[in-house]
């Protein structure tokens, strides 16, 4: 499909720089091939049924952005350098976005806050670099910790994240260090949310898919056939499989919290011919309009950017000119969009 199907106006206004709080006080879009409902995201429980399922990615994101100094030395001054982190390779290697990367060369030294240091192992043709830092596993994460920023996606005060983002960007469920973008639907959520769920009879599960750097990239080609994802890594334990296909026995309906839960379960549906079973792996799934869904019945998101492949998704799942219409309503009515905004909840 053409690529400016999927473009729509927003004032930047729209754009929300931090969460509101209480976080369930969020509003929400009810969106249904029947029509569209105000509500807040306190209203989930009567919004869904005793005997349905919601599905979480329990991802942690990392602060994965880091600023060093590569050092001079014959001829060459010293160069500030940002990395951010978009992948783990194993034994401390990581996959990156760097820049300046057209100053930088294979076997450069660079030094960043905390004693942490890295060797440029490759340099890619797409502008993505391989560094080879000193540390690996629980210590460099506990470098990380000390050294690196969240990586606030840009349209959020130009990328530049505070202490206060530590807390904002990462949801209730975070447990697994791994994603450099939050799985945003589930920064909806508080303590007293989950319990008003339980007692209306919702039940829950989780996976976990680390988000990667695409959720950053713009889609910059004009078909979607020429737009290659990149691929991020998952996991569906075996008590999550078992929990979605007795919802589904029983009944009951799969909501996926989030696009990144839904893109993992449509992917093990797909390679499974539609169930869903323990896995794990690399799913680099590019899901659009014509899509066959397997997994999930609702999906709860966030309001995502125009020509984006997260904006694509929602338009396979509820329809491209529905949600069109859902978000002109959106804008209208100024609800916030993207990271730390507003949500509306899908129905097919």
């Amino acid at each position: 499909m053409r690529v400016d199907l999927f473009d729509f106006a927003l004032p930047d206004e729209l754009i929300a720089q931090r969460p509101v709080s209480p976080r369930d006080s969020a509003r929400l879009l009810d969106v249904s091939p029947t029509g569209l409902g105000d509500h807040i995201v306190r209203d989930l429980p009567r919004l869904l049924r005793a005997g349905d399922l919601m599905v979480f990615n329990d991802t942690r994101v990392i602060p994965a952005r880091l600023n060093g100094i590569r050092a001079g030395g014959k001829g060459r001054q010293d160069v500030a350098v940002e990395a951010l982190l978009i992948r783990d390779l194993g034994d401390g290697r990581w996959r990156c976005f760097g820049r300046p990367v057209k100053r930088l060369r294979i076997a450069d030294r660079i030094s960043f806050a905390s004693g942490l240091q890295a060797t440029v192992a490759a340099i890619d043709t797409d502008g993505s670099l391989v560094l080879a830092f000193d540390r690996s596993g629980a210590d460099f994460l506990a470098a990380l910790q000390a050294s690196g920023a969240v990586p606030l996606p840009p349209y959020i005060r130009g990328g530049i994240a505070d202490q206060r983002d530590r807390a904002d960007y990462q949801t209730l469920f975070a447990k697994i260090d791994g994603s450099v973008a939050a799985p945003t639907a589930g920064l909806h959520f508080t303590p007293e949310l989950m319990t008003a769920l339980a007692n209306a009879g919702v039940g829950t599960a989780s996976v976990t898919l680390h988000v990667g750097a695409g959720t950053f990239q713009p889609v910059r080609v004009e078909d979607t056939n020429q737009h290659k994802m990149h691929a991020e890594w998952g996991e569906v334990p075996q008590a999550s499989a078992e929990a979605v296909e007795s919802t589904r026995r029983a009944g009951g309906r799969v909501i996926s919290i989030g696009t990144t839960a839904l893109r993992l379960l449509e992917s093990v549906a797909r390679d499974h011919d539609g169930e869903i079973k323990a896995w794990s792996g690399e799913t680099d799934i590019f899901i659009t309009p014509g899509f066959r869904f397997r997994a999930i019945d609702l999906l709860l998101t966030n309001f995502h950017l125009p020509r984006s492949t997260l904006f694509m998704l929602v338009s396979a799942f509820a329809g491209l000119e529905c949600m069109k219409r859902a978000y002109a309503h959106a804008v209208e009515r100024r609800y916030r969009f993207y990271s730390y905004g507003d949500c509306c909840l899908l129905r097919r």
